[in-house]
């Protein structure tokens, strides 16, 4: 992964497109362990009744606790701490007095595998992850690994898919399929709470050192939010495209100037963005239609972190002020 690519994977959640349909299946062969990517079928594996799963994969641990398994150790990409479990702040207390080993992010997905073998673990999830065929034949040495389908591109795997791997490979689809459920629902209810937000166009921006980009369809911070109703700016679809981003030159900022947006700086102080001249010259920003938010506020990280009760955290708090915006709109 390029530094490029490892800051924005790091910084930017990685939570992006379903890419791959259902069709794809259980990948095996004759080793003893299996590497498990389909959703609708059973793994090919047997788990103990509190199986000892390892969650390499953004987010996987999280949706592993949400379903009522306790992973024994979290690989935490966003730095959520010790002090968190490795988690967002609307899953810690789902550990309860339990406490994984926090795997620390700064090898930015190297793994050490001696240190994951001595772990012990029946599971090993990496499913939002990169698509490393050389790191999954390590992992699979050592145990079972659930991964996102074959060909997905790196760290690309819709949230709902995601939940659904870890959930049937823990042998609880239904609760996966009760947590999806109980996210879209609340989706719903936002929109049907709020038709001003039908057909206003939107915009998820970012500024990172002297740069500026947009999430595109198919990331959650897009999606989710475009799931009560708001249309991405065309300006936007323009743009030189990145995966799940698309970078804004300085020419061209005024692609972030929708009816409603949200901004947010990626490993800078908020006040960075705030007193940026070019962002502040946008319409959107004058006229108090934008959104800003610290790359560590709650609503970003639970956007970042992409899971069904993430998303459920930030949507419920996100949605008032995305209401306060929508009424600003001539």
């Amino acid at each position: 992964m390029t530094a490029h690519l490892r800051r924005l994977s790091r910084a930017l959640g990685l939570v992006v497109v379903l890419v791959f349909a259902l069709t794809a299946c259980i990948q095996s062969d004759t080793t003893e362990n299996t590497v498990y990517s389909h959703p609708s079928a059973e793994p090919e594996f047997d788990l103990p009744d509190n199986p000892r799963v390892v969650a390499l994969g953004w987010s996987d641990g999280e949706i592993a606790l949400s379903l009522g398994v306790k992973p024994v150790a979290i690989y935490d990409w966003m730095s959520f701490g010790a002090e968190n479990k490795g988690v967002g702040e609307w899953a810690a207390a789902e550990f309860g007095t339990d406490t994984p080993e926090i795997i620390p992010a700064a090898s930015a997905g190297e793994f050490n595998y001696q240190q994951i073998s001595e772990m012990n673990p029946d599971l090993i999830l990496n499913v939002r992850a990169a698509d490393d065929s050389a790191v999954t034949q390590s992992l699979r040495e050592i145990a079972p690994v659930v991964t996102a389908p074959a060909g997905t591109p790196d760290y690309a795997i819709n949230w709902q898919l995601q939940t659904q791997l870890i959930a049937a490979a823990l042998g609880r689809s239904d609760e996966g399929d009760a947590q999806i459920a109980e996210t879209t629902a609340l989706q719903d209810t936002l929109r049907e709470q709020n038709p001003d937000f039908a057909g206003k166009t939107f915009v998820w921006g970012a500024k990172f050192g002297e740069a500026y980009g947009a999430y595109l369809p198919g990331d959650a911070r897009f999606d989710t939010v475009a799931e009560l109703g708001f249309v991405q700016f065309p300006p936007v679809a323009d743009l030189d495209a990145q995966g799940f981003f698309a970078s804004v030159p300085v020419e061209r900022v005024s692609a972030l100037d929708s009816q409603v947006a949200v901004f947010a700086p990626i490993g800078m102080p908020l006040a960075q963005l705030q007193n940026d001249n070019l962002i502040n010259s946008l319409p959107v920003v004058r006229d108090g239609r934008a959104i800003e938010l610290a790359e560590t506020d709650p609503i970003v990280q639970g956007m970042s972190a992409g899971t069904p009760a993430s998303l459920r955290f930030a949507l419920e708090r996100l949605t008032p002020m995305l209401a306060e915006a929508t009424a600003r709109v001539q």
